[in-house]
Parts: structure tokens; C-alpha cells; sequence
């Protein structure tokens, strides 16, 4: 791959469209609250920014349902909403990318409305997995068709009806029955939603969900989990459903359709990410990432890392090493999934190894100090910042917002809670709609009045309305960490991100596409680009630097994630990182 694409060494916003920001007062974000808050994103100094699904869906899964790929949800907007929210942004210098669910799709869908009403072995059937069921003692098609289980808990097989020998496989949900990609009507539709979007100037798709898209043409039994995995991870242990080689060919068939747009459109430079928790397998992410299929996939290691040296160094180490076969690490701390980095690394049990888990579904902790765990975020970001490939960035960590942990279970809406009867507790925690400002009566500056647009086409609010509850309850203390409250505040995480970003512009992006792990000593994360060092201290004590090493010859500190706090060269302060060029 060339190293001149915008996206290789973008850094990417990604704003969860429900709780981003809302305009209308109903309690829900939408397009037009995201439009009315495009200067906190180019003020951030933001590549892009990549929304959540906001296409039409019931919202079983919050999107991730998706009732129609070529139209826009009505509680966030239309397409007309969608052009001038894309416009405005490219204005702002901003580029917009989408989020595609290739596995499946609501039950909603008219495809899958269609199937349950037609007959088995129907066209209509033909593209999802429809399969007669096994027998039981009293009913000859009473059993699943296999022993598979749904990732949120259950079986991934639900039957159409006590009269119907069928039974559709969902992955996920019973809401959301899967695709089959082996289907001509669905590799065209696909083409198309490609198609649909560029066509409006979008300028990628991060692909939800990659492991499970492709299935063993019989659909075997699954094998025995290995003792003590957790329920939520048994899934992802099926070798018939995750990573098939069928998976490859359609990714082959994406790649295809965006090289062909390019081809026909020059001068647009297009990229599709890749989701796929892949801890500890740098083969098999080189195995999605080339020229025929994903142009980069996020790169978890460190988002599951536990705050611990050895592991933190695999994990950038990983990354870093398929960086010099031409791949481009794309990082990531937080996303919609899991819980937020500041609770995380806050946990008791943070720096435990044997915390290391590849779904962040499964964690758990006794207690969290939100006070350390804030630090050590400011201190992972600016490691983060420094090392070479993209870096994407969940609304909200720049305000450093801790994940919600005491929302009252009749207010929870995550489906994993739902399935699970409670015993996880989902992802409702991470997607609590933003703080802008310290008003309780506008829901912390989140549902604000709604957007006119007057003859010279900038925004205006409009006269203050009453507004609904958010969507999901924010706590007391939200606005502590408004925007509002963080801005221009000097040493606040939001300050730290702005310098951080354009630290990043100054010092990191012009070192080169290759970077790699240096070991300097027990207790320090470091990593090596060009002449950029960004070193981190993992431990609650000051740790001083060898000067005379050969690494740190002649180093000069340009930026720390606790400027306040370097009172002796050389010293890197407790749970903390700096930047040094050397030479």
C-alpha cells in the first residue's frame, strides 16, 4: 500500500448519532444536533467522523437493526438532513464516514418480512439461513437445526412458527436475522448500498462485525467451549460461524465494488475498516488487511490491555510489526462496545495480566477510582497520538467521561441486559448522551432548542422549548464535565486532546509510517518513531530515564500528558507519558 491516503494517518471521531447531540428537545441526538456542534469537532482538529447507523431501524439494537440501507432513521433526520449535515461538515474540513452491518439486518427488514411470509425453499428464503429443524419426540422439526449460540446470550436459532418446519439462524438477537452472502440478491444489494452512499460523498464504511459473516456450508454442530468461558464469548469460540474463509470472498466482493467506484470517480480516496476483536492474532489480521479486501482494521490489543508493561508492549508490538508489511494500525481506546477507557484503567484490577480477555463485554472489577483512571486515559492518548496509522476516538473521551455504572435496570435499554435477565450489564454505561453544558433542564446542554436556519444559512437556536428525558438517564454530576466546563480550562482532558492533536500534526505524523516498541526498562512503555520517543511511566511512582542511553541521547521533551508535573528532566511522573525528539 502507498502512504499518501488521507486515512493513514487520520484521526476519526465517532459519534454514536442517539447521544451525540439532539436538537429538537425529544431526548434523542440527531443529524442536526451534530451539525449545531461541528466547531467542537474542528476545534478537537478532527480528520472525520464516522456515524453510527442511522439508517431506518426499530432500534432493537440501536441501529444495528437496520430496517433499510438506503434511508435515514426519522428520529434523526432524512437524507436531505444527511447531504446538509455531510456538506457542512466537508466545510469544516471534516470528512463523513458510515457504519455498514454486513451480517445481518432487522427482522424488520421488507426482505426478511418477505421470507417469513413465504414458503421454505423460496427465493425469499434463499437469502438468509432458513433451515428445517431436528426432530424432537413430538414434533419432527422441534429442535434447532444446530447447537449454536447468539453472541448477547441465547440460542442463535429462533423457529418461524409451530406450524413451519423452519427455523432462521440470528447471530445476534432474534431481532436480527443473519445474511447470506453466498445469495446473489444480497452480494447486488450490498453493491449498491456502496454505490448509494459514495454517490452522496461519503468517504468510507467502517464494516460492523466481521468475525461471524460467512458460514460452514453444512452448519455443523459447534464443538465444546473451553472451561470457564463466559457466555457472552462462547460465540466466538464457534470455528463453523467466525473467521470462515467464506467471509474472505465477500470482502474480496467489497473491496471490488469500492476499487470500481474509484476507478470511475477520480480523485476520491475511499478506505472500509474492519471490526473485529482480534487480540493475539496479528496473522490473522494480516489475513483481512491487503490489497484485495479491508485497507485497515481497528487494532484492539491495546484497548483490551490490562495497564501492565509486558502486556501493553505485546500489544503495540503486534500492531506495530504488520505496520512494516505495509498494513496501517488504526487505534482505538473506546468505542459504543465497551466499557470506557477512564472506568477501565480505574478498575482495582487494571493492572492484573490475567484481566487480558478478547470481549470487553466480559469485565468486571470490584471497584473503580475514576480519579487514576483519568489519568492513566490522558497518559494512554498521548502514547497513543505518538505512534504511527489512524486513530479513532469514541465522543466523550475528550471530555474524560467515565462509563456510567448505576443506571436503574428500568432504564436500560442495552439488549445483552435484556437476554442476559441482567447478569451483564451491557453497554448503556459508554453511550449516555453528552455533557455540553452545567443545565440540567436541557439535559446538560444535549437537547438544547432546535436548529433554524436564517437567510445567510448559519445556525441559530431558536426560542427555549421544554425537552423530554434523554434516552438513557444521565447521572447528577454530568455536568462537571461539560464541554463548557472544560473549555479553555487550562490541564482539563479537553485541553490535553486539542494539544495532543495538533502535537500529533507537529510531531508524529511527519516520523514516518513504522514505529517500534524500544524496552527501556522495567515499569515504562516506550515506542520509537523516527526521531519521536513517546515513553510512559505504567507505575505510582516517578521512574528517572537513563540519559545516557542511546535511545534518549540528546532528547528534548516536546509534550506530556501532565505538563504540570515535569519538574526534573529526565523524570517521568507516576502514571504518565512524554514525548521526546532525540538526535
Amino acid at each position: 500500500m502507498s502512504s499518501d491516503h488521507w486515512w493513514q494517518d487520520a484521526v476519526v471521531y465517532q459519534a454514536y448519532v442517539r447521544s451525540f447531540a439532539d436538537s429538537n428537545g425529544d431526548g434523542v441526538g440527531d443529524l442536526d444536533g451534530i451539525r449545531s456542534r461541528l466547531e467542537h469537532l474542528a476545534a478537537l482538529g478532527v480528520d472525520a467522523v464516522w456515524l453510527n447507523p442511522c439508517y431506518p431501524s426499530p432500534q432493537a439494537d440501536h441501529g444495528y437493526d437496520v430496517a433499510d440501507y438506503f434511508a435515514i432513521h426519522d428520529e434523526y433526520g432524512d437524507l436531505d438532513t444527511f447531504d446538509t449535515l455531510l456538506a457542512e461538515a466537508r466545510a469544516h474540513g471534516i470528512k463523513v464516514l458510515m457504519d455498514l452491518v454486513p451480517n445481518h439486518c432487522s427482522n424488520e427488514h421488507a426482505w426478511f418480512v418477505d421470507a417469513l411470509a413465504a414458503r421454505p425453499g423460496s427465493a425469499e428464503r434463499a437469502r438468509f439461513y432458513f433451515r428445517d429443524g431436528r426432530p424432537t419426540d413430538d414434533d419432527p422439526h422441534g429442535a434447532a437445526p444446530n447447537n449454536w449460540s447468539a453472541a448477547f446470550g441465547g440460542p442463535a436459532w429462533h423457529r418461524v412458527a409451530d406450524d413451519d418446519p423452519q427455523w432462521y439462524l440470528a447471530t445476534f438477537t432474534p431481532h436480527q436475522p443473519d445474511f447470506d452472502h453466498t445469495n446473489l440478491d444480497v452480494q447486488k444489494m450490498f453493491a449498491d448500498v456502496f454505490e448509494f452512499w459514495f454517490d452522496r460523498g461519503v468517504e468510507g464504511f467502517r464494516v460492523d462485525a466481521i468475525s461471524p459473516v460467512g458460514k460452514h456450508p453444512d452448519l455443523p454442530d459447534a464443538p465444546p467451549v473451553p472451561a470457564g468461558t463466559g457466555m457472552l464469548q462462547v460465540t466466538w469460540e464457534n470455528p463453523y460461524t467466525v473467521f470462515r474463509p467464506e467471509g474472505h470472498d465477500v470482502w474480496r466482493r467489497f473491496r471490488a465494488t469500492i476499487d470500481s467506484y474509484m476507478e470511475r470517480h477520480p480523485g476520491r480516496d475511499l478506505t472500509m475498516i474492519a471490526e473485529a476483536y482480534m487480540n493475539g492474532r496479528p496473522d490473522l489480521m494480516a489475513s483481512f488487511v491487503n490489497d484485495e479486501q479491508f485497507h485497515q482494521a481497528f487494532a484492539f490489543d491495546l484497548l483490551l490491555s490490562p495497564w501492565d508493561r509486558s502486556e501493553m508492549e505485546r500489544a503495540i508490538g503486534d500492531t506495530l510489526d504488520l505496520a512494516h508489511t505495509g498494513s496501517t494500525p488504526t487505534w482505538t481506546l473506546n468505542n459504543h462496545d465497551v466499557q470506557r477507557v477512564v472506568t477501565r484503567l480505574g478498575r482495582d484490577n487494571a493492572t492484573d495480566p490475567s484481566t487480558v480477555t478478547n470481549n470487553a463485554l466480559e469485565s468486571v472489577a470490584t471497584s473503580v477510582d475514576t480519579d487514576i483512571g483519568r489519568r492513566r486515559a490522558r497518559a494512554l492518548i498521548t502514547l497513543a497520538m505518538a505512534m504511527p496509522g489512524s486513530l479513532y476516538l469514541y465522543m466523550g473521551e475528550e471530555l474524560g467521561l467515565p462509563e456510567v455504572l448505576d443506571i436503574p435496570d428500568d432504564r436500560r435499554e442495552d439488549p445483552v441486559f435484556v437476554i442476559t435477565h441482567g447478569e451483564r450489564i451491557g453497554r448503556d454505561g459508554c453511550r449516555i448522551p453528552l455533557p455540553w453544558t452545567d443545565d440540567p433542564s436541557t439535559n446538560f446542554g444535549f437537547s438544547e432548542s432546535p436548529l433554524t436556519d436564517d437567510d445567510d444559512a448559519e445556525l441559530e437556536r431558536a426560542e427555549p422549548i421544554d425537552v423530554a428525558e434523554p434516552w438513557l438517564p444521565q447521572p447528577a454530576w454530568w455536568g462537571t464535565l461539560a464541554v463548557d466546563e472544560l473549555d479553555g480550562v487550562d490541564g482539563s482532558t479537553l485541553e490535553l486532546y486539542r494539544e495532543v492533536i495538533a502535537a500529533r500534526r507537529e510531531f508524529a505524523t511527519t516520523q514516518g509510517p513504522t514505529g517500534h516498541v524500544l524496552h527501556l526498562g522495567d515499569g515504562v512503555v516506550a515506542v520509537r518513531r523516527g526521531d519521536l520517543v513517546a515513553i510512559t511511566n505504567v507505575t505510582a511512582a516517578p521512574i528517572a530515564l537513563d540519559a545516557e542511553s542511546e535511545h534518549l541521547r540528546d532528547a528534548s521533551p516536546v509534550f506530556a500528558s501532565e505538563p504540570a508535573e515535569l519538574h526534573t528532566p529526565g523524570v517521568i511522573p507516576p502514571d504518565s507519558t512524554i514525548w521526546f525528539i532525540t538526535g
